[in-house]
Formats: C-alpha cells, structure tokens, sequence
C-alpha cells in the first residue's frame, strides 16, 4: 500500500493541499511569494505533484521543480517553513506522527530543486 494510500488518497490529499495553503498564505514569510498567483492552477499542480511523490496515480507534468521555481528567490528558511506548514497540516488532520515522517522523507530531498538563493549567516 503507497504512502498516498495510506494517508487516504485523494479525498485526504486534497484537503491536506487546502489547509496547507491557508497556512501559507498567512505566513509573511512566504505570502509575498503567492501575490499574483493563481491559486486554483497552484492548487491542482500542488495536488498532482504530492499525489506523485506519495505514490499515488496522478502524475504531475508541470514544470521541473527548479525552473517552476527558478524565479523566485527561495533559500533554506523559506523551505523549511514551507516544510513546517506540511507538517503541522498533517499533524492538524490526525496523520500519525509516522506517516508524517515518510511524508517528510519523501519530500525533503526537493530542497535541492527548490532552494535558489543562499542567504548570509545571521551574526
């Protein structure tokens, strides 16, 4: 049984994609990065793209990660804030804190793709 499955299929995935959105959108860090985005196209890609990572059928055919987010200027912390939003979504609809570390696991290596900017070491 995939990872997807495990955590519900589509049904759960689409709503773990639409909570997580709305702890994004409300993190200042990261909202300034969805101004001018359409949100439903986001949302659809952001579903396909789980569904695929999770095992799931859909297969996600937008753009490589790194040229869908080669305009934007992302470092580790905007990651890893994205990342705790997951998290705490997963964590918010009761996944176990088990699937929540496979989730994690199978996401974590995109930083490499996503991640574009190296920011100075805060003193």
């Amino acid at each position: 049984m995939t990872l997807y499955d495990r955590l519900g299929g589509e049904p759960a995935i689409n709503l773990v994609v639409e909570r997580f959105y709305v702890r994004v959108l409300a993190d200042p860090l990261l909202a300034p990065f969805f101004q001018d985005v359409e949100m439903p196209r986001l949302k659809r890609h952001q579903f396909a793209f789980l569904s695929q990572v999770l095992g799931g059928p859909q297969q996600y055919v937008g753009a490589s990660m790194s040229k869908a987010h080669s305009r934007l200027r992302i470092a580790n912390r905007h990651f890893d804030a994205v990342a705790t939003h997951l998290v705490e979504t997963l964590r918010e609809l009761g996944v176990s804190e088990e699937l929540i570390g496979e989730v994690a696991a199978a996401v974590t290596p995109l930083a490499g793709q996503i991640v574009n900017t190296a920011e100075a070491a805060v003193a």
